[in-house]
């Protein structure tokens, strides 16, 4: 299996950025896919899953509104678009995977994850 994310950067509040995740080494449409962060000096922070199919996607409250995932099965690739940056959201932003298909997942546990993208937002 292998997560590759790419996309990070540095941004001032409210600004916008887009990551993306290419997945390999699996069967893509058949897993949810997952986001999730972590903030220095925090733990593992779930922000948005999405199904297989895609057809259904859960946002963290924190995000909900200003973060969008979405998915392209053909590529392989996971997407998170990120609108309305807020300092907080300042963070190391990784891709995961559940350790099983088909289930949904909407924590940081039992999951892997690729080797992350970090995310500074700063004025």
């Amino acid at each position: 299996v292998q997560l590759v994310e790419s996309g990070g950067g540095l941004v001032q509040p409210g600004g916008s950025l887009r990551l993306s995740c290419e997945a390999s080494g699996f069967i893509f449409n058949k897993y949810t896919m997952i986001w999730v962060r972590q903030a220095p000096g925090k733990g593992l922070e779930w922000v948005s899953s999405q199904v297989g199919n895609g057809a259904t996607t859960y946002y963290a409250d924190s995000v909900r509104g200003r973060l969008r995932i979405s998915r392209d099965n053909r590529k392989n690739t996971l997407y998170l678009q990120m609108n309305n940056l807020r300092p907080a959201d300042t963070a190391v932003y990784y891709c995961a995977k559940p350790n099983v298909p088909f289930i949904i997942k909407k924590d940081p546990s039992d999951v892997q994850r690729g080797r992350g993208t970090p995310v500074t937002v700063s004025s």
